[in-house]
């Protein structure tokens, strides 16, 4: 573990409030051989200045400062700069314990793994624990680059970049692709591909803080986020995938397929579900092509089966049933925490 060093790469964009607990929580580590590097990709609120006043205080803290290009862009511009023989990543809203990278130090050094995870949690702005996404191992534990890319499929393992230390050499000829906003998710299956799998530790060390005004949740009565088309094709390349290197996934990338496109169409504005959209059109068309493979899937929950089929049928009238029941439970929730 002596010879490991890490570089951790930190995309920040107008995080003035929250990006020193970010840095800070990477400053005190407890393994010390670690480069920080904060690409500033354009912030217009002081949060450049801010990050060269951070470098002032630790020298092992060097910071870029870019036209704002997206998360991608400014992950990429870091590992190009990254010395470390590993790179981490952390979100610049995000905080991590003090002994994560030694724990995924020791572990990649014993087993000679390229690719380690941490655990993580889910907060809310107050700090609040939120359910989990990902329910961590009760053991360390290494996942085969198949088994995990099958748990990716039925959502059960953890695709972000910030929860991975990762071998700088398998960066060499890949980076995240720009212009989206579900990147980790392209740029780890194809990972994947080129390595036997994952090393996982249970401790749920990397803290996700889950912001009201990030880019993946803003959205207004008639737009939402591009993530939810990003996440459909994502689907569609990995149906390719596994119809390609791995056949008997098969049906877990159908089912991956049919639940994005599931999840697109539970957010989809109504005044954008029209014939104009080619987007929503082309969803609409996959899914009555897919009608035996929404009934006979094992993978879908019977719930998932009838929204799937109600919404091939009558996608505008299930939504606007969709949005009453969820008006109405946000109301007695509302209602219950005031009575």
């Amino acid at each position: 573990m002596d010879e490991m060093k890490i570089s951790v790469i930190v995309p920040v964009y107008n995080t003035l409030h929250c990006l020193e607990r970010c840095v800070d929580s990477i400053c005190g580590q407890t393994f010390k051989d670690l480069e920080i590097i904060l690409v500033d990709d354009g912030s217009t609120d002081g949060t450049g200045r801010l990050c060269d006043k951070l470098a002032g205080q630790d020298e092992r803290i060097r910071v870029y400062h870019k036209e704002n290009g997206g998360a991608s862009s400014a992950r990429n511009l870091g590992i190009g700069k990254a010395s470390g023989s590993y790179i981490g990543f952390v979100d610049s809203d995000d905080y991590i314990d003090a002994d994560v990278y030694r724990k995924m130090a020791e572990l990649a050094t014993k087993g000679q793994y390229p690719v380690v995870q941490i655990s993580r949690d889910e907060r809310d702005e107050e700090g609040n624990r939120l359910p989990d996404v990902c329910v961590p191992p009760e053991k360390v534990r290494f996942c085969d680059s198949e088994t995990f890319l099958k748990e990716l499929l039925l959502h059960q393992a953890d695709c972000s970049f910030c929860t991975k230390l990762i071998r700088k050499e398998l960066f060499e000829k890949r980076r995240f692709p720009e212009g989206e906003l579900n990147e980790d998710f392209k740029l780890l299956v194809e990972l994947l591909t080129g390595i036997d799998g994952v090393a996982i530790l249970p401790e749920q060390g990397y803290h996700v803080v889950c912001r009201s005004d990030s880019t993946t949740r803003k959205r207004s009565a008639d737009s939402f986020s591009r993530v939810f088309l990003d996440i459909v094709e994502n689907a569609d390349r990995m149906q390719e995938i596994v119809d390609r290197s791995y056949p008997a996934l098969h049906e877990h990338a159908v089912r991956f397929n049919l639940y994005q496109r599931l999840d697109y169409l539970l957010h989809i504005p109504l005044s954008q579900m029209s014939g104009k959209n080619d987007f929503y059109k082309r969803v609409k068309r996959y899914l009555r092509k897919h009608i035996g493979d929404t009934v006979r899937n094992p993978y879908l929950t019977e719930k998932n089966k009838i929204y799937l089929l109600l919404l091939t049928a009558a996608p505008k009238s299930v939504r606007r049933v969709h949005g009453w029941k969820m008006r109405f439970a946000a109301r007695r929730q509302v209602d219950k925490g005031t009575g």
